[in-house]
């Protein structure tokens, strides 16, 4: 028994090319206004980072997260 698997694959390189473009890359200004927008002296979330962290990390973070979320 022969299984033709060329439309499964069809079918998923459409709907990777079809939500590509429904998720613009953020510019670095509103990556910036996020980040300037984190409250202070909360818990943090479900990555246990502080925004303290975040914003106290300087340049370099900000820098090495935004790349990070480009990424994804």
């Amino acid at each position: 028994m022969q299984i033709d698997v060329r439309g499964v694959n069809d079918v998923r390189q459409i709907e990777i090319n079809a939500a590509e473009p429904l998720v613009p890359e953020p510019s670095v200004f509103k990556f910036e206004m996020a980040i300037e927008k984190l409250k202070r002296h909360k818990s943090p979330g479900t990555d246990q980072i502080l925004a303290e962290l975040i914003t106290g990390g300087g340049r370099t973070i900000r820098s090495e997260i935004y790349k990070l979320i480009n990424s994804i």
